[in-house]
């Protein structure tokens, strides 16, 4: 047998395949296109039209991006951007490398013909496009995502009715825009904000303070650059009969706290994270719920118990809308309402801060994590028990939205677990790898990324480090043993607890 007949038979089965699945592709199309049906005939063409160019997409996104819901903004910003990307490839590179004519759109039902475009039949922009944005709106917030699918199969139908496209060729675009949606949620991870099932808000009964009678609230009217007098203003005028005591030294603060916890039925402060932990510390010492007024320079307990404004916190004493949240033991003693950190994390910040005034975040990322790296020191701790060298090093109370070394914001306080996240050093080209992980956004994946929730977690050091937390410097030790201390502090806030 020759070899030209041995290649001829062998080849046979693909030629055959190939011809098989173009005429399915034919007749399927024609089936679609060519059946009876008013319901076809009424959505197909304006549906088609709607989708032209994206114009659908972008005011779902616009929708989307006006509820305000982070999930549903973070959706759309993905959705777009993947989007964007599925129909360059699909209209400058995939309808290049494989040309193929339009289908023949004589036999097309009137009611549903359109002008046909002129580039190559495949693959599908508009059903590219489609699956993109609901496949990557779907990494953020899967109910959407679910319906924003059928909508974008309705579409890859109204392609095929309309005679722009066989169904290979959607089927095509279908498979390219949903690939790209899964490439861009490994490139950059979704925000997964209930992973671990967490019971509801558990509010607390507490009665109604039209006036604020029996809250006793802790300001130092010079904080802040001026901020505590507006705050301790504002707090008199919202709030009448609250009593004021006023801190004119830092140091004082502890003492004074404990002294009006006595004699308070609400504990009250206006002051920074650090100012605000410390109260809330004699809060729990004496069982009372506690009242946040923001005057601080970043307030981040206040903003995450929706209590970063004057009017909110009253409103809520008002209502007496309260809800138990999470604190954090250092050492049994030191009460820490968001964050703590050892070795170079603080300064790490500090600088990516600096470096945001002239980069994106990304990119300040990254010369803070080199100038951290070339002008700061290791350090060599056990954590729960393994001996671990780091520079940067954060726990959190409760689980943090975003993952990697932008903790973001908290949507519980109460999920029981600490967030600990650092990055391990002494590996070989740890500045190249370092680096290469924060442009690419996988900095999660990284060997040197390491992270846990736990209820309890320890830091032991043969030198005394110090543990920053909440803004403040803290003090030296040998032993940090860090223990949730569940729904032990009742707050006052809007952001916890629904409404009567």
């Amino acid at each position: 047998m020759s070899r030209h007949a041995f290649r001829r038979r062998t080849d046979r089965p693909c030629s055959s395949m190939t011809e098989g699945l173009s005429d399915l592709d034919v007749r399927v199309f024609e089936a679609i296109a060519h059946a009876p049906s008013p319901l076809l005939d009424a959505t197909m063409k304006p549906l088609s039209a709607a989708a032209d160019h994206g114009r659908l997409w972008f005011v779902l996104a616009a929708g989307m991006a006006a509820t305000r819901r982070p999930d549903l903004q973070r959706a759309a910003v993905r959705g777009v951007a993947t989007l964007g990307a599925a129909s360059l490839l699909a209209n400058q590179v995939g309808k290049r490398l494989y040309p193929r004519r339009r289908p023949n759109a004589h036999r097309i039902t009137l009611a549903r013909l359109r002008r046909q475009p002129m580039s190559s039949s495949f693959p599908s922009g508009h059903s590219a496009s489609a699956a993109a944005f609901a496949a990557a709106v779907a990494t953020e917030n899967r109910p959407a995502g679910f319906a924003l699918g059928l909508l974008a199969g309705a579409v890859g139908l109204s392609r095929i009715a309309t005679g722009a496209h066989y169904p290979g060729d959607v089927l095509g675009g279908f498979l390219l825009g949903t690939s790209l949606a899964v490439l861009g949620a490994q490139l950059v991870p979704p925000v997964d904000e209930h992973a671990i099932v967490v019971p509801p808000p558990n509010p607390a009964v507490e009665p109604a303070r039209p006036d604020g009678a029996g809250l006793t609230v802790l300001v130092n009217p010079a904080s802040g650059d001026g901020t505590g007098q507006r705050v301790l203003d504002e707090v008199r005028r919202e709030l009448p009969a609250a009593r004021i005591v006023e801190v004119h030294d830092a140091a004082e603060l502890a003492d004074l706290a404990a002294d009006a916890a006595t004699e308070a039925e609400v504990l009250g402060v206006a002051g920074g994270d650090g100012t605000v932990a410390c109260v809330a510390e004699r809060a729990v010492a004496a069982g009372l719920p506690l009242a946040v007024f923001a005057a601080g320079t970043f307030n981040h307990f206040a903003k995450d118990v929706g209590t970063d404004s004057v009017a909110a916190t009253a409103a809520a004493v008002r209502e007496g809308r309260v809800a138990e949240v999470d604190v954090l033991l250092l050492n049994d003693e030191t009460v820490i309402l968001n964050t703590a950190s050892i070795g170079a994390y603080p300064e790490f910040v500090r600088m990516r801060e600096r470096f945001e005034h002239g980069a994106r975040k990304p990119v300040a990322a990254l010369r803070a994590g080199l100038y951290v790296l070339r002008h700061s020191t290791p350090v060599t701790v056990r954590m729960n028990g393994t001996e671990v060298s780091t520079l940067f090093f954060f726990l959190g109370n409760g689980r943090y939205g975003t993952p990697g070394l932008f903790p973001g914001r908290r949507t519980r306080l109460d999920d029981g677990l600490i967030d600990v996240r650092y990055l391990t050093t002494g590996h070989r080209l740890q500045t190249l790898r370092l680096a290469a992980s924060l442009l690419s956004g996988r900095i999660r994946n990284s060997h040197l990324y390491q992270e846990a929730h736990v209820p309890e977690f320890t830091i032991e050091s043969a030198e005394p480090i110090p543990v920053a937390h909440d803004g403040e410097a803290g003090e030296r030790t040998r032993r940090a043993d860090f223990r949730m201390d569940h729904r032990s502090l009742r707050v006052f806030g809007s952001a916890l607890v629904p409404r009567r």
